[in-house]
């Protein structure tokens, strides 16, 4: 049974959307002061307050290290388990039994059962597609796959893995591992350059799919755009390259544009609009340095032939899921982008003009919670789940 949960009231104001209206909501010193943004606006913009009041509710407690959700077509949630395992989360709080079927992985570090996506015809053909990480004898690597949900919503049917991300390293780090499905029914895949010094280079080499963002059909086939051929020896599934560990992925409601969210460093959390093509930077430019308090690199955070993120934060968040508010619950919040912060403990709420990011709200700080993924329901409200096992709807009851 939910339980209700702290009641947020926002200040009050004359216009009926959020306005800009304060400083920067972080107030912590960077951890890169010499660093400065390469435009205003790209970090610490001022701060917003959602002016509906809406509460917050506790669907249910008894997750265990939930990674990843997907509404299903009634309004329950399809939930991840990092541990390996996959349930089916009612509104009401109902958890249902361990789905059977689902592929061993390997759990070490911040690898396990991570990114879930239903097919957008699930409600005709039941297919999901989800990422593990898939143990062999010379490692591990994020492996993706699709199965059927049985009709009694007891097991996986079928499971088959259509894409694997290599080369395998024996590592516990930076899997990536979100999926989205872009407008045209391709998916999405993101990958994480496995922490290490010996791999992170590899970001930049695209013969390797590491610390890129893939696209690859329902089978795993490359999508490729026949005006931007790959050169010779880069992978035809790479859409973008220069990424660390990209943990959130979403497409924009009205742009159709993919919009990303990266864990930097220490500091140099990133979020950034996916174009082909495009390199995001990484290692060679970043507004983050090593945890040690290093320089990484040349020092860089601009270079030509390298992207710059829409927005960053430093010190860092930890950014996890991320979605866009399509729901008619709180019309003030439409189109603005949620970001679930891990070492942060709350959700950031970004209200967007275009490609530019206006102000910044942090929700829910008081719950104490990291917060893995965030994601819509199909009644309009907000839902988020957490590492310490728990599921929230947000919104006007």
């Amino acid at each position: 049974m939910a339980a209700a949960g702290l009641v947020l009231i926002a200040a009050c104001s004359s216009t009926k959307s959020s306005t800009v209206s304060g400083p920067a909501v972080e107030t912590l010193p960077p951890n890169s002061p010499q660093y400065k943004p390469a435009f205003e606006g790209q970090t610490r913009v001022g701060s917003v307050k959602t002016e509906t009041v809406y509460t917050t509710n506790i669907i249910t407690q008894a997750l265990v290290k939930p990674w990843s959700m997907a509404a299903l077509p009634d309004g329950r949630f399809l939930v991840t388990e990092k541990l390996g395992s996959m349930r089916i989360v009612s509104t009401n709080g109902t958890v249902s039994n361990k789905i059977t079927g689902i592929p061993a992985a390997d759990t070490a570090g911040q690898g396990g059962l991570l990114g879930l996506a239903l097919d957008p015809d699930f409600a005709s053909n039941r297919m999901i597609y989800f990422v593990f990480s898939e143990p062999v004898a010379t490692g591990n690597h994020a492996a993706v796959a699709k199965a059927r949900l049985s009709n009694n919503e007891t097991a996986l049917e079928n499971v088959t893995v259509i894409y694997r991300v290599t080369p395998t390293y024996r590592g516990d780090k930076h899997n990536g591992g979100k999926l989205a499905f872009n407008k045209d029914g391709n998916l999405l895949v993101t990958s994480g350059e496995r922490s290490d010094l010996a791999t992170r280079p590899l970001a930049q080499d695209n013969s390797t799919s590491l610390g890129k963002i893939l696209l690859i059909t329902k089978t795993g086939q490359a999508v490729t755009d026949p005006l931007m051929l790959p050169k010779p020896n880069d992978r035809p599934e790479i859409f973008s390259s220069g990424h660390r560990n990209p943990l959130g992925i979403a497409i924009h409601p009205t742009t159709g544009d993919i919009w990303e969210a990266e864990m930097g460093p220490k500091g140099g959390d990133e979020i950034n609009i996916i174009r082909r093509g495009v390199n995001y930077g990484w290692p060679v430019i970043t507004y983050g340095v090593e945890y040690s308090g290093a320089t990484i690199g040349e020092g860089l955070t601009q270079k030509d032939g390298y992207e710059q993120p829409v927005y960053y934060w430093d010190p860092s968040i930890s950014p996890g899921g991320i979605a866009f508010y399509t729901g008619r619950n709180i019309p003030e919040w439409e189109n603005n982008l949620f970001v679930g912060s891990l070492s942060g403990k709350h959700i950031i709420r970004l209200v967007l003009d275009g490609n530019k990011v206006l102000g910044e709200e942090r929700l829910m700080s008081a719950e104490n919670q990291r917060f893995r993924d965030v994601g819509m329901g199909k009644d309009g409200k907000l839902y988020a789940i957490t590492d310490e096992g728990r599921m929230y709807s947000i919104g006007r009851d």
